[in-house]
């Protein structure tokens, strides 16, 4: 495989400018972000950084389209998110975007490769789920069910049904948050291999905050707002990070 090439910082993929959400339970208004103003570039692995409550899930909830804004606006390239209607964003999400969560949200009753042919029967470009698969290592184990894979194979399932599709940004939201150090290690290979390989936009949510060293550039939360941003130089690979 050639070299990664590094990231294109001349057009940004996402743009925001303003963004702020406000949770209105009724007794309370909570302000999850209180004017984002951010760009995330093609290529780029970005770690997003900070406290619980401090707004990184939701920046990462309104990017792909799951969540809307209270005020500001979002750009997809060329195209404002924020002016589409939830037809729009669910198009937008189908061709776009994949998504990793902590939790894996795999069909107990389907194979890993039926798992990730759920998301190829609706893409207009997809992988054949083996070749998804196989990338993440897992081309001998397709044909078990999630419960004979453990935590950090069912994952690398999760992250091959999302790469399935050929999207062009990668959201992942504590991938390793429920596992250990080595099957950790092991979903953050996949990512790091997907981003070198394809391309792929990838913001990764985390709290252990010495998987930064893995990104292209870091940005840090606090109460709703960027609080400061970091470019690393010289990136790690994820065996070598302090676990």
């Amino acid at each position: 495989m050639n070299a990664p090439l590094p990231p294109d910082r001349t057009r940004p993929v996402f743009r925001t400018e303003g963004v702020t959400k406000v949770y209105d339970t009724g007794e309370v208004k909570v302000h999850a972000l209180a004017g984002v103003d951010l760009e995330l570039y093609p290529g780029e692995l970005t770690v997003l950084l900070g406290p619980s409550g401090s707004g990184k899930s939701t920046l990462l909830n309104i990017l792909g389209g799951l969540d809307h804004v209270t005020d500001g606006r979002v750009w997809f390239r060329e195209r404002e998110l924020t002016a589409l209607n939830d037809r729009g964003l669910t198009r937008f999400r189908r061709d776009h975007v994949g998504f990793v969560f902590q939790f894996y949200n795999l069909v107990p009753s389907l194979t890993a490769r039926e798992n990730v042919q759920l998301v190829t029967d609706v893409a207009p470009d997809p992988m054949d789920p083996a070749e998804a698969l196989g990338l993440v290592g897992l081309g001998p184990r397709m044909d078990h069910f999630p419960a004979q894979l453990s935590g950090g194979e069912q994952q690398r399932v999760a992250i091959a049904r999302a790469i399935a599709k050929r999207p062009e940004v990668m959201l992942c939201d504590e991938p390793t948050g429920a596992l250990d150090s080595r099957t950790g290690v092991q979903v953050l290979e996949a990512l790091r291999d997907i981003n070198d390989r394809f391309g792929t936009t990838t913001v990764v949510i985390t709290h252990n905050a010495e998987i930064r060293r893995m990104a292209h550039r870091v940005i840090w939360f606090q109460d709703g707002r960027i609080s400061r941003m970091e470019v690393n130089e010289t990136r790690l690979a994820p065996s070598e990070i302090a676990w």
